[in-house]
């Protein structure tokens, strides 16, 4: 089951310094995944952290579902919110990977029957004996997307899930998220990959100075290129080709480039 997030007014900042956030408000609802984006900085990993229950705000109200996390331990949240950290090696701790993703539905009491099917799920099952320590960096941010996966959480969230990864890796992660969405779970996703953005999100949030400039869908945002510009982003390369072809209704997946080229008519050079 899936769980609406709102925020209501956040003010966060750390120690005695200036806020970070400054009064920011935004909902997700169940089965809908958003992208947060923003220039490094601007507070994004923080905004993940509150609704996890890492954080608390100075201001404003965080709510999951009927939870209030102002009164909820991080522990508790980590049954209704499954948060994976930018840094995989934060998360991971474990002599085998299979160890790993299986002890979060174990310390949560939902026991592990559903472990070996997200390590298939992410192409990890041969490597459930292994140390995490002894794979390369991109797939233990995989091994650790898994422990968050293995746990069926009602809400998402991951910071640069994709950092490292080849497509093939990429796809992995954009089909499970595609998956959990669709049985209602809701899903933020912090992210500098706008090609893996388009392919999983429908809807993206800017954050900029503590607050939130923009919010709308992610095929109008990605193909505006000032806006990604004003963040140090391009558009992703589907969007590109989209905008130097002219192409009809402002295709940013490579699968709509494709149906669109389909329809092109070529006229060889001279």
């Amino acid at each position: 089951m899936g769980f609406d997030v709102a925020l209501r007014g956040l003010h966060f900042g750390y120690g005695s310094g200036p806020d970070v956030l400054r009064g920011v408000s935004l909902d997700v609802a169940a089965g809908q995944v958003a992208a947060l984006l923003g220039a490094n900085g601007v507070g994004k990993t923080t905004l993940t952290r509150l609704i996890a229950g890492l954080l608390r705000p100075r201001a404003g109200r965080i709510s999951v579902g009927d939870w209030d996390v102002a009164t909820k331990r991080p522990d508790e949240m980590a049954r209704r919110v499954g948060y994976a950290f930018q840094h995989a090696d934060q998360q991971l701790f474990a002599r085998t990977v299979r160890d790993d993703v299986a002890f979060g539905p174990r310390s949560l009491g939902l026991g592990e029957a559903g472990v070996a099917g997200v390590l298939e799920e992410l192409g990890l099952s041969a490597a459930a004996g292994t140390h995490p320590y002894d794979l390369p960096a991109p797939v233990r941010k995989l091994v650790t997307l898994a422990g968050v996966l293995a746990m069926d959480p009602g809400v998402l969230v991951l910071d640069e899930p994709t950092a490292g990864f080849d497509l093939a890796m990429r796809d992995l992660v954009v089909a499970a998220i595609a998956r959990r969405a669709a049985r209602g779970t809701s899903v933020l996703v912090v992210s500098h990959d706008l090609a893996f953005v388009a392919e999983v999100a429908g809807r993206v949030v800017v954050l900029r100075d503590g607050l939130i400039v923009a919010d709308e869908s992610a095929r109008r945002l990605l193909s505006h290129t000032a806006t990604l510009r004003a963040m140090g982003l391009r558009p992703p390369p589907a969007a590109a080709v989209g905008l130097a072809l002219n192409l009809a209704g402002e295709p940013v997946r490579v699968a709509e480039v494709v149906e669109r080229l389909r329809g092109v008519r070529w006229t060889p050079a001279p």
